[in-house]
């Protein structure tokens, strides 16, 4: 190997020159798939990656630059500018220098450049003259200029499989151009596993634990080295989790975490809490998810379910980490086996619609305050019935304003608690239709 490869990282080594030494994302890239067609038939249209780190979206942009017959040129969103756009749209255009005059454009990290940035790209991506390559780990539908999300292919790269991540690994011990062939490396089958597992789905981190560990390891008595659990253990010293708390796949995981204790899965509500924590979430941002969840979807089927979150968030505040996390699973846990109702949600929704698209009406006179002396004489109070001065502290009479009488916000389940209010205001408001 030359000494300049020497030098260069094992993960850029080894990454795929051509799609015969690409491994994983087969639901793009697979025999007859739209990329890989795209790519064989040399047809590349504007596209952006999308997916997590180290799962081949930089991989792929390099074996289509190695396919390609039309000019390659590569931009870091974090470095570049509008001025490195100009100068390759003014070379692309340059008939001497670029016959073809097309030029295939990969931007890594995309999602870095500004609004003016992108828009610089605009025109000349709607012309044709730039192939635009757009490399991301956010979401591009939130961070891509809509116009060109509107005229590129989104591809959504997934997280490797451990299987994947294996057969990474053993290329890179059998290479012997790139890779560890001329070395003699014995990995045992419990260290490969794990060194799968713990790498995420990104490849990334699997070669460079893989590179760390060769470094750092001696050879035994036969020249020979040897990665074992411990090795393999000792270069992944904590397992990547694949989002931050900017990241797009941190909404995901509160989302996930969200609909869990919804759906009444207190185990996946537990998974998705410690994926939190694990990746350094807050523990004040994840009280307040569950006292929401508590309040929307827990409800009146279980009035103490809030009750208890706000008594957590207090709890958490006084104890702090690393013991907060056991007063977060128990307020999870106790949102996610608790019956569910939204029924005072979408009773404050409806009033809300109602408010914003018609008239409403005004309080009625009998329910309004009266403070000042003079006002009762202008009808302020007169006619209201104190529920206190008659049986069971109930008395029938029109809290609405006339332009709303009858109408119905609130509709009770039948779900926990709930159920006893159903009856007792069924019963209610039969009575008062009677009147």
């Amino acid at each position: 190997m030359p000494e300049k490869r020497k030098k260069e990282p094992l993960a850029y080594r080894m990454m795929p020159r051509t799609l015969d030494e690409f491994i994983g994302q087969e639901h793009i890239v697979g025999k007859g798939k739209l990329l890989n067609r795209m790519i064989q038939a040399d047809r590349i249209s504007s596209i952006i990656l999308y997916g997590p780190p180290g799962t081949g979206k930089t991989s792929l942009a390099r074996v289509i630059a190695n396919s390609t017959k039309s000019v390659f040129r590569r931009l870091n969103a974090v470095t570049a500018g509008v001025k490195d756009i100009k100068d390759i749209v003014e070379e692309t255009s340059n008939e001497f220098i670029n016959p073809s005059g097309r030029c295939v454009l990969f931007i890594d990290e995309i999602h870095r450049f500004n609004k003016a940035q992108q828009d610089a790209l605009l025109p000349y991506v709607e012309n044709g003259l730039i192939v635009l390559i757009g490399a991301t780990t956010e979401n591009p539908f939130f961070e891509v200029n809509k116009a060109l999300i509107s005229r590129s292919t989104v591809f959504m790269l997934k997280p490797l499989t451990e299987e994947n991540i294996k057969t990474i690994i053993r290329n890179a011990l059998s290479d012997t151009e790139r890779g560890y062939g001329n070395l003699k490396i014995r990995i045992t089958d419990d260290a490969l596993g794990l060194l799968a597992a713990l790498s995420g789905g990104d490849a990334r981190i699997a070669l460079n634990a893989l590179e760390l560990a060769v470094m750092t390891s001696e050879t035994d008595s036969s020249g020979q080295y040897v990665i074992d659990t411990g090795v393999v253990e000792e270069c992944v010293q904590k397992r990547a989790v694949k989002f931050d708390k900017s990241a797009d796949a941190h909404y995901d995981n509160i989302s996930a975490f969200i609909k869990s204790m919804r759906g009444s899965d207190p185990d996946a509500a537990l998974f998705y809490l410690g994926r939190a924590l694990y990746a350094g979430e807050t523990p004040e941002f994840l009280i307040r998810r569950i006292i929401i969840c508590a309040a929307e979807d827990v409800g009146m089927a279980n009035p103490n379910a809030l009750t208890a979150a706000v008594a957590a968030a207090q709890a958490i505040e006084r104890i702090g980490m690393p013991e907060a996390r056991i007063i977060l699973a128990h307020a999870a846990v106790m949102v996610a086996t608790s019956p569910k109702s939204n029924s005072c949600y979408k009773g404050i929704e409806k009033v809300l619609s109602d408010i914003e698209s018609k008239y409403t009406g005004e309080v009625p006179m009998h329910l309004r305050n009266a403070p000042v002396k003079g006002m009762a004489d202008l009808g302020y109070g007169k006619g209201y019935l104190y529920a206190h001065d008659f049986p069971g502290n109930i008395v029938d009479q029109e809290y609405l304003p006339e332009e709303m009488r009858g109408t119905i916000y609130y509709e009770p389940t039948k779900n926990g608690y709930e159920a006893k209010i159903h009856d007792w205001l069924s019963s209610r408001r039969e009575g008062r239709k009677k009147q």
